[in-house]
């Protein structure tokens, strides 16, 4: 008698797949599909819009990765097993009140459903107002939550401003409790507060800032010494004297992290006496700071560092145009001649550690920042590129001078000898790894087929040397931008850590932040751990630091985002009144859906979708970075010039659009500039034609 093909006594050889599953990050598209980030792990997960199960931008779930990236299989792909965890950051849109129903009706890049809430107090139709997501009813065709926060009316500078931060979960106001707890700290400085400082109130210092900086928390001090070398001293408003831990005012800075600059605004870390008045190294105040001070030779040899607090009085306050045109060698008027030679001789001084940084392997990504200039109600009246100047080197040598000879006495036990002690004591340090070689190959590929050699990649001093060499390279050239992007995307993200493995693109060993605890939380936390080792103390908690250093460092991240969501929301509010316009411009991108134009001279992006060109049909060629026409087999690519015009901007999705101005007759404009009423109209629209799910699985 055979025996049964399911008997426990025969061996099954099968094997039986294993699934590996995996916590991470939602990142959800308006079209429903999503990518889940895994912590430690490079490559997204890509979920079907059928199996989110529920779940939305920024939740915490587990997802079962059910094809691996192999073969034609471009990505990895899984589904969504399980929500962890609600995220409650907040989503923007437009109220819609039906009787005693409302809804959000979200017109976003990452929310492709509308929420079912309550009717808000003081909610009326048409407002933007932001909504957390409570969860989704199984059966039900979309989530629901309840309204946050009230924005105001769309269109309105101060509604698109808060809606940024609700989006990205920001404060944008303090509670009056921590408003009341900074009044109550005391403005007089006695006796007892100058006790164990060093006075430097009558050695030349002064400031040098943005000329609408509100905040200045450092200051420069210099003199000769009689040896002929130079005492320079960076001395850092002392804001953990006046704020203690565990105070209502620490809180509420530790939750924020940092202080979030967007175009028009601050949202300070700190409450407007702290961060403007009382630790802002104002001229001709005297401050209590903590300062870094050294001996430098004339040939910029750093010997005889000192840390401690100290008490200042700033002789000037200049701002980086006014100290840029003393060392182009012009001689203002109201400048003190001393204070106008110590400004020539401190950029002698930071030309030359600038260049001693770059020869040890630091890497140099001088990018311009772009910048919107507004009137007095926020609106944008001009775009620019803003570019650094031997004023803004002057700063930045000696804030990183500064940090790094922090790190290196807290490292080393105060030997500064560069080699760190066994067990040395906790800190927060500034980390930056070195970059993934996967893409630094990519970028020499890239760089070689538009023409340019990338030098060996055989180690971490000549990585840095042939990515400078490929920036001086393509300098002011079309395609600068993109390799600058491929560069940047091969690094490491810098990050705060109590574990020093040093900071690959300065060329550190040891670095730290030191120079702004007005707008860092980590900087305060600097000040206090080197005050306790400077007095004799005990190694702190790692355990707690860590923590910290997680938060600071998302925290940043977070802020870094809403700044360039603002900067987006400008720039597309800037071009609103010129959908129809044509501009001479350069392919700054090629992708798989479009071309992106950088016009002049603004160099404001926009994107040519191929599906609207109507010559020819255009693939992505991405081997070659080009986009190619069946048809014609007309190739573009990178830096190529072309004409375009503005098609249409959408403010609520911060997107504009160019069309390519060709050879034939021009299509009259019906496209409008988006008002409220576009919004609402569009957002109704979308959700009329929004596909819906029957039910969750």
């Amino acid at each position: 008698m055979s025996k049964r093909k399911n008997s426990p006594n025969r061996k099954n050889h099968k094997k039986v797949r294993v699934i590996p599953e995996f916590e991470g990050r939602v990142l959800m598209s308006r079209e429903g599909f999503a990518f889940v980030r895994i912590e430690g792990q490079e490559e997204d997960v890509f979920v079907k819009a059928s199996k989110t199960r529920g779940a939305l931008h920024g939740d915490l779930v587990r997802v079962a990765v059910t094809q691996e990236k192999s073969g034609m299989n471009k990505r990895r792909s899984g589904e969504i097993i399980a929500i962890v965890q609600r995220s409650d950051r907040p989503f923007v849109g437009m109220l819609h009140i039906v009787g005693k129903q409302a809804w959000v009706l979200m017109n976003s890049k990452t929310m492709p459903y509308d929420i079912s809430v309550p009717i808000p107090e003081g909610g009326e139709r048409g407002m933007k107002v932001a909504a957390v997501v409570d969860g989704w009813e199984r059966g039900a065709s979309g989530p629901y939550g309840h309204v946050v926060d009230v924005l105001g009316m769309p269109g309105e500078n101060d509604t698109e401003m808060h809606a940024i931060l609700a989006e990205f979960g920001l404060p944008y106001r303090f509670e009056k409790s921590v408003e009341n707890a900074a009044d109550k700290i005391s403005e007089e400085i006695t006796d007892k507060d100058r006790a164990h400082r060093k006075d430097f109130r009558n050695v030349l210092t002064f400031t040098i800032d943005p000329t609408d900086a509100k905040d200045f928390d450092d200051a420069l001090s210099f003199r000769k010494l009689e040896n002929g070398n130079y005492e320079v001293g960076v001395h850092i408003a002392d804001v953990t004297w006046y704020v203690k831990p565990d105070t209502a005012v620490d809180k509420e800075a530790q939750a924020r992290g940092t202080s979030v600059y967007l175009v028009d605004r601050t949202v300070p870390m700190l409450p407007e006496k702290l961060s403007n008045k009382l630790c802002s190294l104002r001229p001709h105040e005297e401050k209590l700071t903590f300062s870094a001070v050294f001996e430098i030779t004339p040939q910029a040899k750093v010997i005889n560092p000192w840390f401690g607090r100290t008490n200042i009085i700033s002789d000037y306050r200049f701002d980086y145009e006014l100290a840029q045109s003393i060392i182009e060698g012009e001689k203002p008027e109201d400048v003190p001649e001393p204070i106008q030679e110590a400004i020539l001789t401190l950029n002698g001084l930071a030309l030359k550690l600038r260049k001693k940084r770059f020869a040890n392997g630091a890497v140099n990504f001088d990018r311009p920042e772009m910048k919107v200039d507004i009137d007095e109600n926020g609106k944008p009246i001009g775009v620019h590129q803003k570019f650094s100047k031997e004023a803004n080197w002057l700063i930045e040598e000696f804030m990183l001078l500064a940090n790094r000879n922090v790190a290196e006495f807290v490292a080393t036990g105060g030997k500064m000898n560069g080699k760190a002690q066994a067990k040395a004591k906790t800190f927060v340090y500034r980390v930056h790894d070195e970059p993934n070689m996967e893409k630094l190959s990519g970028l020499r590929d890239f760089a070689g087929n538009l023409g340019h050699k990338m030098g060996p990649i055989g180690n971490g001093k000549d990585v840095a040397m042939a990515l400078n060499q490929l920036m001086v390279e393509v300098k002011d050239k079309p395609e600068m931008g993109a390799i600058q992007i491929l560069a940047l995307r091969s690094m490491a993200k810098a990050c705060y850590s109590v574990d020093n493995i040093g900071h690959y693109g300065l060329a550190f060993t040891f670095y730290t932040h030191f120079t702004s605890p007005i707008r860092r939380y980590p900087d305060m936390m600097v000040h206090r751990l080197l005050a306790k080792y400077l007095a004799g103390g005990d190694s702190a908690n790692a355990d707690y630091y860590a923590l910290q250093c997680k938060h600071a460092s998302e925290r940043e991240v977070v802020a870094a985002e809403a700044e360039r969501e603002s900067i987006k929301y400008k720039v597309v509010e800037f071009m609103q009144d010129k959908v129809g316009q044509e501009f001479d411009g350069h392919v700054s991108g090629v992708t798989e859906w479009g071309i992106y134009v950088e016009i002049e001279p603004t160099k404001i992006e926009g994107m040519i979708p191929y599906r609207t060109i109507k010559s020819d049909f255009f693939i992505f060629d991405e081997e070659r970075y080009r986009a190619v026409g069946r048809r014609t087999h007309r190739s573009i690519r990178l830096g190529d010039p072309l004409r375009i015009r503005v098609k249409s901007t959408s403010l609520e999705q911060k997107l504009l659009d160019y069309e390519l101005v060709e050879d034939m007759p021009e299509v009259p404009q019906e496209e409008a500039p988006d008002s409220p009423e576009a919004d609402m109209e569009r957002a109704m629209a979308q959700r009329e034609r929004r596909p819906r799910r029957s039910r969750r699985k």
